[in-house]
């Protein structure tokens, strides 16, 4: 969800009102997703690198976070979605956490959508955690070296339990990946638009569902 800061500040608004318009977009979004077939949407939120950001800014997302918990839970769970969060999230504050473990509590049990929010996520950070879980299973003697698969890999991942992901979007026209689902994306469909966040909408997710839609996907073969 790139672009919050230039769509505010083409508008010469403080980079605040971006993510606050981003949060708009975000509901636009979970609203068309089912009905695009869609059955997991995963939206990244908060990566391992945004702690490099000035502090007011930090906080100011932070705060959006706790707003969106508490303002939309409600509705998301009228509406069938589950929420799950991915990403070494424990780093955030106590009462965030209470409100991630509680939304997730409330809906566990909703599958009209998997709505999946990625905080304090880095791909090589999981990916690492990952490697180190399965070097202390090794060093144990749990198991063999020689033996670990991409499949133990991918297992141990934060995204374990979700299906295969097929399709990443980004948004604002960069065209990098930018330490998102590395080792998820390995085959998935990338769709890069121009537009910045803020004006992504129901419409503009069909748009890039369609284009997914004639891809042919050969996962290396033939």
């Amino acid at each position: 969800m790139d672009g919050n800061g230039r769509w505010a500040k083409a508008r010469r608004l403080p980079r605040i009102a971006g993510h606050k318009s981003g949060v708009e977009a975000v509901r636009k979004v979970v609203e068309a997703a089912p009905d695009l077939g869609i059955e997991v949407l995963t939206l990244y939120a908060f990566s391992s690198e945004n702690w490099k950001r000035p502090e007011d800014e930090v906080g100011y997302l932070m705060g959006l976070l706790k707003q969106y918990l508490l303002s939309e839970i409600a509705e998301l769970d009228r509406n069938g979605v589950r929420l799950s969060f991915i990403g070494d999230y424990s780093r955030l504050s106590p009462d965030i956490l209470a409100l991630l473990e509680g939304a997730k509590t409330r809906t566990a049990g909703n599958t009209r959508l998997r709505l999946v929010i990625a905080l304090n996520y880095g791909s090589q950070d999981e990916i690492t955690r990952a490697v180190r879980s399965i070097a202390h299973d090794v060093a144990a003697g749990r198991m063999a070296p020689d033996a670990v698969t991409p499949a133990d890999i991918t297992a141990r991942l934060d995204t374990a339990e979700l299906p295969q992901l097929d399709l990443v979007i980004r948004t604002s026209g960069e065209q990098r990946l930018s330490n998102f689902l590395m080792w998820q994306a390995a085959y998935a469909e990338l769709v890069f638009t121009e537009q910045y966040w803020p004006d992504f909408d129901g419409e503009s997710l069909r748009r890039a569902v369609e284009a997914f839609g004639v891809r042919e996907r050969r996962y290396g073969g033939l």
